[in-house]
């Protein structure tokens, strides 16, 4: 069960070391892009892919229908990535249990942002957590974790895309163990439990007054989606990539808007790397100079 981009590798996984499902199960055909073209979600496409002929959609994983779907299918066991929160009724028709793949090292940010919320906090490390699902969310027992490294400049999305392939590791490996009956899975310390709950627009609204680090891991830890933003002269600036630097000014200050752009956060300053302005695409730094006025002086501010 998957929908987006982050769960086709583990199906591909899957296959590729002779476990292929006997069904897949990912989230309905909606309309994409500018076209607005009905499009199926990226699992059903690697489902296609792969030859699978069963392909649930469901638009209610809460119905009783889709239950009996699943209890038909007499699973012997449910994999989970990047899809929805499933009622006991559907994670306890399998055999051998039902698992999700977290991209956290567990309990640590449990909920639904984890990668951003990792990087937000200026962890240099994270990983994935398989555990096996119960009734409260992020809570079940675990079976495998695998860490890696976050390094000072990486942004989400970079995570994201490294981690979704350690991610099919560690699902080929967990399927295999419970196949093997040589899982040990162990209770979560709930003490050590943070969460990471779903990101909103209050949470992209960059604060220059907050010290360079923390603006640097706001940024990163939003880019490329859903991007954190600043206005400059009313207009709204989408800003992806930055490096940290020297620099002193007023908290939102451009303090150099010549070949680079530096702003004063309250302690240090950044260098921005790439941004984007509304209506606009994404571009480096270099290129929104060379088209726009800037002044050193000028201030990022919230609208």
């Amino acid at each position: 069960m998957g929908t987006p981009v982050f769960a086709v590798p583990s199906l591909d996984a899957l296959v590729q070391a002779g476990l292929t499902p006997i069904a897949v199960v990912t989230g309905p055909d909606r309309k994409r892009g500018r076209g607005q073209v009905l499009s199926p979600t990226p699992v059903k496409k690697a489902a296609i892919r792969h030859g699978i002929k069963q392909v649930l959609q469901p638009e209610d994983v809460r119905e009783e229908s889709f239950a009996d779907e699943i209890s038909a299918l007499n699973p012997d066991i449910i994999v989970v990535v990047a899809f929805r929160i499933l009622p006991e009724t559907v994670f306890a028709t399998s055999r051998l249990g039902t698992f999700n793949l977290h991209g956290s090292l567990l309990p640590r940010y449990r909920g639904a942002a984890p990668i951003n919320h990792a990087i937000m906090s200026g962890d240099s490390e994270t990983g994935v957590t398989t555990f096996f699902l119960q009734k409260k969310v992020d809570t079940g027992n675990v079976i495998m974790q695998r860490s890696m490294s976050i390094s000072e400049n990486e942004t989400a999305g970079e995570v994201h895309d490294r981690m979704m392939l350690l991610g099919a590791d560690v699902v080929v490996e967990t399927v295999k163990q419970i196949l093997n009956e040589s899982v040990t899975p162990y209770a979560q310390d709930d003490s050590m439990a943070s969460g990471a709950p779903k990101i909103f627009r209050d949470d992209c609204q960059i604060d220059f007054s907050m010290n360079a680090a923390h603006v640097h891991n706001q940024i990163r830890g939003l880019s490329p989606s859903p991007g954190a933003f600043s206005f400059l002269d009313g207009n709204q600036i989408k800003i992806f990539r930055t490096r940290r630097t020297l620099g002193t000014g007023e908290p939102g200050e451009v303090v150099k808007a010549d070949e680079s752009l530096v702003i004063a956060c309250r302690e240090g300053a950044l260098e921005v790397v790439e941004l984007q302005q509304a209506g606009k695409q994404r571009m480096k730094v270099a290129d929104f100079l060379r088209g726009s006025r800037v002044n050193v002086g000028q201030k990022f501010q919230s609208n």
